[in-house]
């Protein structure tokens, strides 16, 4: 009797402890559009999900029209995405690919982007990881 109380101890602990198990917040943004407000929408849901959860990893991948988001000669947003980018949770990349069919080299973009080879391929990377994917639109 002793033994079976034990047991069923051990199952139900094992299993609330499966339960509460914390899932990763981890998120990959997927943006290809350009526009102001598609711009801002960014930068607030970046915001607010390192506000509600500082632990949480955010990367926004631009690639197609959006390099100009992170051309900082063009970008209405510079500061936010380089005060963002302090943040080592959260990652801003621009594809190479795109950037020079947009004539942008490195030396272009915002304080606090990196390149990466390919946005696509990025964003299946981060998913592979784990990461869910969000395609900001209006």
């Amino acid at each position: 009797m002793k033994k079976l109380f034990f047991i069923t101890a051990v199952l139900l602990l094992s299993i609330s402890s499966a339960f509460s198990q914390k899932v990763p917040y981890n998120v990959v943004f997927d943006i290809t559009n350009n526009e102001p407000a598609i711009q801002q929408r960014m930068i607030v849901l970046v915001k607010e999900i390192t506000e509600a959860s500082p632990s949480a990893k955010v990367e926004v991948v631009f690639y197609g029209n959006s390099i100009s988001i992170i051309d900082k000669s063009k970008s209405g947003v510079a500061d936010d995405i380089s005060k963002l980018a302090d943040n080592k949770q959260v990652q801003f990349r621009a594809c190479a690919i795109a950037m020079k069919k947009h004539n942008l080299d490195e030396s272009g973009l915002v304080s606090g982007v990196q390149t990466v080879p390919d946005g696509i391929y990025e964003i299946v990377k981060k998913q592979a990881a784990g990461y869910g994917y969000i395609k900001i639109v209006q």
